[in-house]
C-alpha cells in the first residue's frame, strides 16, 4: 500500500500540487488521469521520489519515504518497478543487458542467477529470442514490453508506470493495458498508472483519481466514472474522444 498525505509540491511560485491525499493498494490498477498540465506527472513523480515534495508526507507501508535518508531511500527502491514514458531502454545494451541494469545496480546475485531472471522476465512478457537484439531492432510494442521486464527485474512491491501506452497504437495499447494488469494481480503489486489514455481507464481502470489544476477532484473507478458530477472531469472524458466509448462500456 502507499498512501500520500496532503501533499503539495511548488516549482517556484507555481503551486503544482494542492493538499493532495490519496492511498494506492495492491492487487489493482491504480490510475492518474488529467489534462496535459494538470500535475498528474508531478504526482508519479512524487510518489516514487524524483521529485522532493514541499510539504505532506508519502507513505509506503509503515514507512514514511519522503523522511527516509538517500541510503534507506536507495534500500527501499530495490522494491520499485518504472516504466518511464517511452520506455527509456539504453539504446547502447541489448534486450539481456538492459532487463540487467538494475540486478546490476541493486544486487549481489551471481551471473547465473542474473540470467535466470533476465530469461524469466521475457518470458513472461511474452518475448522470446531477443536477448541479444537491440532496442532500435524492436517494436514500439516490444520496447514497451522490454520495458516491464526490466520493471519486474527485481520482483518488486511497487509498480510505477507514466505513460505506458503513448506512442503505441490502439491494439497494442490494450496488449500492453492487460500484461500490466496481469501482472499486478498475479504479484499482487501495488500499481500506480499515469495515462490520459481513456481507453486504459475502461479497460483496467479500477481505481482513478482525476487531477485538475493541482488538485485531487474525483476518485472513482471505470465503472462510475461517467456519473461522477464533477464537470470538469466530465468535459476531460467528452474532450478526450472517448465519451462514446464509456457509455458503450456502461451499456455492455
Amino acid at each position: 500500500m502507499i498512501k500520500a498525505i496532503n501533499v503539495n509540491k511548488n516549482f517556484g511560485e507555481q503551486h503544482v500540487l494542492k493538499d493532495i491525499s490519496i492511498e494506492y493498494k495492491p492487487g489493482i490498477c491504480s490510475l492518474i488521469i488529467g489534462a496535459s498540465g494538470s500535475g498528474k506527472t508531478v504526482l508519479l513523480k512524487s510518489l516514487v521520489g524524483l521529485h522532493d515534495i514541499d510539504s505532506g508526507e508519502i507513505w509506503y507501508e509503515g514507512t514514511q519515504f519522503d523522511n527516509l535518508p538517500f541510503k534507506e531511500k536507495k534500500h527501499l527502491r530495490k522494491e520499485i518497478g518504472m516504466l518511464f514514458q517511452g520506455s527509456a531502454l539504453f539504446d547502447f545494451a541489448t534486450v539481456e543487458d538492459n532487463i540487467r541494469f538494475p540486478m546490476d545496480f541493486f544486487t549481489d546475485w551471481s551471473e547465473d542467477q542474473k540470467m535466470d531472471r533476465v530469461n524469466f522476465c521475457l518470458a513472461r512478457v511474452n518475448l522470446k529470442n531477443v536477448n541479444k537484439l537491440y532496442p532500435n531492432e524492436l517494436s514500439g510494442g516490444m520496447q514497451k514490453r522490454v520495458g516491464i521486464a526490466r520493471a519486474i527485474a527485481l520482483n518488486p512491491k511497487y509498480l510505477f508506470c507514466d505513460e505506458p501506452n503513448s506512442g503505441l497504437d490502439p491494439q497494442t495499447s490494450i496488449l500492453i493495458d492487460q500484461l500490466i494488469l496481469e501482472i499486478t494481480q498475479e504479484y499482487n503489486i501495488t500499481t500506480v498508472i499515469n495515462t490520459h489514455d481513456m481507453n486504459s481507464v475502461m479497460e483496467i481502470g479500477d481505481q482513478v483519481g482525476f487531477i485538475y489544476k493541482g488538485n485531487l477532484l474525483w476518485e472513482g473507478n471505470k465503472d462510475n466514472i461517467l456519473t461522477s458530477n464533477c464537470k470538469e472531469l466530465e468535459e476531460f472524458v467528452f474532450a478526450s474522444g472517448m465519451a462514446k466509448k464509456v457509455k458503450q462500456y456502461m451499456n455492455a
